[in-house]
């Protein structure tokens, strides 16, 4: 470890990856944001499904597991954690660490997340003690597929990791407090490189949650034009998959090993709204946004962008709209991707984060798309509509919020 206080120790990324309804690579991502293409599609599995109003979601269709992932090293993995392994590989490639002894030596930590375990595998597991009733029917390797940690415990298997493992599970905030985490892990001396991320699978389960609570879109006829944050018509969430990694690394660590250094993290703070598990406080989301400026040492007018969490419920948009102007007034843009790929669920602060990085590296950030007509309710803020805007800022801020109350916000800077 590097010999240097908290206060001393830098964390900054060298390596990152998606894979996204909008694409597997950032060219193919850029380009979709650009354009004002939507991820969201109609999924015929719902056909399968009674009691479902939405037919919509966003999904990895052309993802297929690599070649070079043999059975044996994937046969306790559900989908959720491939999609992890990949977008881990995929990072340690862009970090220049892949396949050295950096990864295995227990200098790389592992902070990883999603919202649950695969979906079939919990199906499975508990049509066993349902109506069944026979433990026969269960498989043990159906327990590493669905259990909490799933995702960080397949990755560190897959890659040989002995650095410490800090699994996340906390809904839509797995992804943002897995990086949030690794960054206190290398700034408080316990690693120096911490690959960080969060991942999810699309299954008729997870949407059902959403959908029964009167919280989805059913926009079936017109997929493209929804999910629609802040906007005055939305009507609803729409679920979607990926998975996303970060690679963090101690500043000098990385200066050292001569890679390019892709943003730094110079704020994180997580916190608890204490009130209802299914209802935002917009205290709490306010709180935990001047608590990462403060932790920061900055103002909000240090601030140049904003990503939003805004999943385009009612109740959501509309309280973190509140916190988000009582922090940063209308003098700071901001805008959300879930209109482009729908609710990620754990994966959507990981990937969010890594798009908004992209977007502060190449001087631009994409519009909140289908938001054509701002809800009252979401006033207050320099929402950015229809187009791109080109900006050029030292510092920008990504916000997640989850069931539970689990507020998160992080800051990159260039």
């Amino acid at each position: 470890m590097s010999p240097h206080s908290p206060t001393d120790r830098r964390v900054v990324v060298t390596g990152m990856a998606g894979l996204s309804p909008l694409g597997h690579e950032w060219k193919q991502v850029r380009e979709k944001l650009r354009t004002g293409c939507s991820g969201i599609s109609v999924r015929p599995v719902f056909d399968e499904y009674a009691g479902i109003k939405t037919r919509l979601g966003g999904c990895l269709d052309d993802f297929e597991t690599p070649a070079h992932y043999t059975r044996k090293k994937i046969r306790g993995m559900g989908r959720c954690s491939v999609l992890a392994t990949r977008a881990t590989e995929l990072a340690l490639a862009d970090a220049l660490l892949l396949d050295t002894d950096a990864v295995r030596d227990g200098r790389l930590g592992l902070a990883y997340g999603s919202a649950t375990g695969s979906a079939p595998e919990i199906i499975a597991f508990g049509s066993a003690f349902g109506p069944a009733k026979n433990a026969k029917l269960v498989v043990p390797l159906q327990y590493t597929r669905m259990m909490s940690h799933t995702c960080a415990a397949n990755v560190a298997q897959f890659f040989g990791i002995t650095g410490r493992v800090v699994p996340t599970c906390s809904a839509c905030t797995s992804g943002s407090q897995a990086i949030g985490l690794g960054y206190e892990t290398i700034r408080h001396g316990y690693q120096d490189l911490m690959a960080c991320g969060g991942a999810e699978e699309f299954h008729p389960m997870f949407v059902a949650v959403f959908d029964r609570a009167m919280g989805t879109s059913t926009r079936n006829d017109a997929p493209t034009t929804t999910p629609r944050p802040f906007d005055v018509d939305r009507d609803g969430l729409v679920v979607g998959e990926g998975a996303a990694t970060l690679i963090l690394e101690e500043r000098e660590h990385a200066r050292a090993r001569g890679v390019p250094i892709l943003a730094e993290i110079v704020g994180y703070a997580t916190s608890c709204d204490g009130f209802e598990l299914m209802r935002p406080d917009p205290a709490g989301m306010q709180r935990v946004m001047e608590l990462a400026l403060s932790g920061a040492g900055l103002r909000p007018a240090d601030i140049g962008y904003v990503n939003a969490h805004a999943t385009a419920t009612a109740i959501g948009d509309a309280a973190e709209s509140r916190a988000t102007s009582n922090v940063f007034g209308a003098a700071t843009p901001v805008s959300s991707l879930k209109g482009f790929m729908g609710h990620t669920l754990g994966a959507c602060g990981a990937l969010e984060a890594w798009m908004t990085i992209q977007m502060m590296r190449e001087g631009w950030f994409a519009p909140t798309l289908n938001l054509d007509r701002v809800d009252p309710a979401c006033q207050g803020l320099d929402h950015i509509q229809h187009e791109p805007r080109e900006l050029h800022v030292d510092r920008v801020v990504s916000n997640n919020f989850a069931f539970g109350g689990v507020n998160t916000s992080l800051i990159f800077g260039r």
